[in-house]
C-alpha cells in the first residue's frame, strides 16, 4: 500500500500509515492464536473460520461481547498495555464457557486518540495471549483513530467471542437440585470489574501510589491491581468433559449477589461459606480503607473467587481435582438449597 496515504486526513488527525505499521507490528502475535479451523490472513473484510462439527450433530453458536472498562486507566497510568488484552479475551470467553460452549473465533476493537503503532501492537499481543489461553483464534478486528474524540494517550478496548456447542449439551440451570455442591475457583485479584470504585478508594492518580510495595500483596499496588483476569476456559471445558455439570457462574461485576443466582433456577439459593470462600488479600485492603460494606463487596467485586461451577455433591472432588490438575486453585465453598433465588453467605 505504498500509495496509500493522505496528508490532508493525517493533519486532521488521522495517520492511515500509522495504521498500516501497526498491523505489521501486530501479525507475529496474531500468528500464534491460529487454530486449524482459519481461513485466510489479515487485511481482509472479514475473518473467515471452517467449523469442524465432528461431535455436534446439533451445533449451536455463541457469541459474548465486553471490554475492559475503567482498569484501562491503570495501564494508562502505568504505560503498560500488554496485559489489558488478555483482559478484554477473559471477560468474553469466560461468559460463553457459562453455556458450555467451546471459544473458537475472536474480534478485538481498539479505539484511541492517536495510533502509535507500537502502543497497539503492545495491546494485541495480550489479546493474542489471551486467545492461546483460550484455545480461539484471533480472526480479525479494527482500531479505529478517533482524535477529538478521545485523549492522544487514551484508548478504549473492547472484544467479540464467538464458540460453539451441542444443541444437547447447552447447560441448563433447570437441573439443578438441593444439595448440589458449589465448586468455587480462585481469581488472582480484582479481574476487570469494580475498578471505579478501586480507583476512588486508592486515589490512584495520586504519586506514587501504584508503586507502592505491599507486603501482604507481594507485589506493587499497581501490579496486584493490573494483573490479568484468569482464563477459565480450558480446565472448566476439561471438567465438562469428563462430569455433568450443571450450571456456571462467571463472578463479574455485581459480585456474588448478581452472578450466581444467575446459575440457579427459581426455588433455589446459594449457600456460601466466607471461610472456604476465602477473600484475597487485596479485597480485605479495599474494604478496610474505603470502609466499604461486606454486602457491597460481595456485590461488586469476585471477592477471589473468579467462576463457580454447580455439580452433583457426588462429581464435587472430581471437579475440584480436575480443575487443580490444570493449574487452578478450586475448592467446594457451598451448596444448593431450597428457597427463595439468592445468595446467602454464613
Amino acid at each position: 500500500m505504498n500509495n496509500s496515504y493522505s496528508e490532508s486526513y493525517k493533519a486532521a488527525g488521522v495517520d492511515v500509515t500509522a495504521g498500516y505499521r501497526a498491523v505489521e507490528l501486530m501479525k507475529s502475535h496474531v500468528a500464534r492464536t491460529m487454530t486449524g479451523g482459519v481461513l485466510g490472513g489479515l487485511g481482509g473484510f472479514g475473518g473467515l473460520f471452517e467449523l469442524d462439527l465432528a461431535g455436534m450433530p446439533n451445533p449451536v453458536l455463541c457469541a459474548g461481547t465486553d471490554g475492559v472498562g475503567t482498569k484501562l486507566k491503570l495501564a494508562f497510568l502505568m504505560d503498560r498495555h500488554d496485559t489489558v488484552g488478555i483482559d478484554c479475551v477473559a471477560m468474553c470467553v469466560n461468559d460463553i464457557i457459562c453455556c458450555g460452549a467451546k471459544p473458537l473465533v475472536f474480534l478485538d476493537y481498539i479505539a484511541c486518540g492517536k495510533n502509535v503503532p507500537e502502543k497497539i501492537a503492545q495491546i494485541v499481543s495480550g489479546v493474542a495471549e489471551g486467545c492461546v489461553q483460550a484455545g480461539c483464534a484471533l480472526t480479525g478486528g479494527e482500531t479505529a483513530e478517533m482524535p477529538g474524540f478521545y485523549p492522544e494517550d487514551e484508548y478504549d478496548l473492547a472484544g467479540l467471542a464467538v464458540g460453539a456447542v451441542d444443541k444437547s449439551k447447552i447447560l441448563d440451570n433447570t437441573t439443578v437440585a438441593a444439595g448440589d455442591a458449589l465448586v468455587g475457583i480462585k481469581s488472582n485479584g480484582v479481574h476487570s470489574n469494580g475498578f471505579s470504585l478501586v480507583r476512588k478508594v486508592f486515589d490512584v492518580e495520586a504519586p506514587g501510589v501504584l508503586d507502592r510495595y505491599y507486603d501482604e500483596l507481594g507485589a506493587t499496588l499497581g501490579e496486584a491491581l493490573l494483573a490479568p483476569t484468569r482464563i477459565y476456559v480450558k480446565p472448566v471445558l476439561a471438567v465438562m468433559d469428563e462430569l455433568a455439570v450443571k450450571s456456571v457462574a462467571h463472578i463479574t461485576g455485581g459480585g456474588f449477589y448478581e452472578n450466581i443466582p444467575r446459575a440457579l433456577p427459581e426455588g433455589k439459593r446459594a449457600l456460601i461459606s466466607k471461610r472456604l470462600a476465602t477473600p484475597l488479600p487485596l479485597f480485605d485492603m479495599i474494604q478496610r480503607i474505603g470502609g466499604i460494606s461486606e454486602h457491597d463487596m460481595y456485590n461488586t467485586f469476585s471477592m477471589g473467587t473468579g467462576m463457580v461451577l454447580v455439580v452433583d455433591k457426588d462429581d464435587a472432588q472430581r471437579a475440584v481435582e480436575i480443575l487443580n490438575d490444570h493449574g487452578e486453585r478450586a475448592r467446594v465453598i457451598g451448596y444448593v438449597d431450597d428457597g427463595e433465588r439468592g445468595v446467602e453467605l454464613c
